[in-house]
């Protein structure tokens, strides 16, 4: 026990079961998390002030205004008609695919958090698969394609993900500076279009014949609009151009940050009492309000808090410490924290929990190994976003295991997807790590 002092050990045994209980146990996630936090405060480990300033950190207050911003633009369909008038213009299946793809990226820019994400583009994949009716190799690879790049793109933006808001959280506490929306958005975007596409690709070839992919599909744009109940031709509505200008005002004040002081959360919440004011915007404030998941939020903050435990007691320190000598070249660290955190979803569901585990470990770690920590981190975070293995793994790929009246993937499917993704996505981050990030910004020493 020499070296870490009694509340270290009792965050460490703390946060040991946490994670069993994550894994094993069916008790909900946020209660999980609550009962950890609380336990540390009972053993004075940490002050109740910590946990209730958490909950009105900036961070929660950038999810909640982004949540009500993402709810005043989908009331107006305007995601909705972005993405069929782009896909049902396609002709061939591979330029379905990549249409697709290319939607789904642009959606991080716009709502947070996969699930949302996945909610939005259900009724998208719904009309497109009525609409190829009798193919339905090609609706399979559809199905198997949604949840495969509203996962991987997520780390496009700071927003796209509450473990991304975690890891910046944790970034800051432990080294006094987090990852900002502008530089994630820099970092992210290229990450996120080229593992989209590259899976795009793995996927029609996996899930699709030459034949499948020969044969023209010719979509009507209007015909599969309907089917979406949604109008694709004409003009924008009112509340379409107001919810897109409103949108555009947040994210060019989010990547200005630096040029007029405000912080990502203030601009958030301007916009999104823009978004339900009685005249400029498209929804009122109690419906948008009601869309915020209050529970995704709360296991944040407690998971958020359960990593300032791990950095405050010392524990996290020790286990850097502890761990060093088995630290070999730094490229070969590199590439145990990417695989272990591509690996993590097997064991942990959730991605905040992930991050929660990973990132408050492998910040010392990497001080240690003699590593920048936010890049050490920000490639954790990014190869977290692969978890494609099982349908429990990820709310998206469960959402589209299962949808009523239409052809989709089968287990086996995701697993010789995840033999072939999991190893790309692995290298890919290694890549971007070693060449790519520490061009935009973020180097690896």
């Amino acid at each position: 026990m020499a070296g870490l002092p009694v509340d270290g050990w009792i965050t460490l045994g703390v946060f040991g079961v946490a994670v069993l209980a994550w894994m094993f146990s069916r008790l909900d996630d946020t209660y999980i998390g609550l009962a950890a936090v609380l336990v540390l405060i009972g053993a004075g480990v940490l002050h109740s002030g910590e946990l209730f300033g958490a909950l009105g950190s900036e961070t929660i207050w950038l999810l909640i205004a982004a949540f009500v911003l993402a709810a005043a633009l989908t009331s107006t369909g305007l995601p909705t008609r972005f993405a069929l008038a782009l896909c049902g213009n396609a002709r061939t299946v591979r330029g379905l695919v990549h249409r697709v793809t290319a939607a789904l990226v642009v959606t991080s820019l716009a709502v947070p958090a996969t699930s949302g994400r996945a909610a939005l583009a259900l009724p998208v994949f719904v009309a497109l698969a009525t609409a190829l009716a009798g193919r339905d190799a090609v609706v399979r690879a559809l199905a198997l394609l949604f949840p495969t790049v509203i996962l991987l793109s997520a780390v496009a933006t700071l927003t796209g993900a509450g473990a991304h808001v975690i890891t910046s959280q944790l970034l800051a506490d432990a080294t006094g500076s987090g990852i900002g929306y502008a530089h994630w958005l820099l970092l992210g975007m290229p990450f996120a279009v080229l593992s989209s596409h590259l899976a795009a690709e793995l996927v029609l070839l996996l899930m699709t014949r030459r034949t499948d992919r020969r044969n023209p599909i010719g979509l009507d744009p209007v015909h599969v609009a309907d089917l979406a109940g949604v109008r694709v031709s004409g003009p924008l509505t009112p509340e379409q151009r107001r919810a897109l200008g409103v949108l555009s005002l947040v994210i060019v004040l989010w990547c200005t940050e630096s040029l007029h002081g405000a912080s990502p959360a203030l601009v958030a919440l301007v916009g999104a009492v823009l978004a339900t004011s009685p005249r400029l915007g498209t929804t009122s404030f109690g419906p948008a309000l009601a869309s915020v998941p209050w529970s995704l939020l709360l296991f944040m903050v407690t998971t958020a808090v359960l990593g300032t435990a791990l950095t405050s007691s010392g524990a996290a320190a020790w286990l850097g410490g502890s761990l060093a000598a088995g630290i070999g070249d730094e490229l070969a660290f590199l590439a145990v924290v990417v695989a272990l955190s591509a690996a993590a979803h097997l064991v942990l569901q959730s991605r905040s929990a992930r991050s929660s585990v990973l990132v408050p470990l492998v910040i010392p770690l990497a001080m240690v190994a003699g590593l920048n920590p936010a890049a050490i981190a920000f490639a954790s975070t990014a190869a977290a976003g692969f978890c494609h293995t099982l349908p429990s793994s990820a709310k998206p790929v469960a959402m589209f295991a299962a949808v009523e009246g239409v052809p989709t993937y089968r287990r086996g499917d995701l697993l010789r997807l995840s033999a072939v993704l999991g190893p790309l996505v692995i290298l890919l981050v290694l890549v971007f790590a070693l060449a790519v990030w520490p061009a935009l910004g973020l180097p690896l020493r």
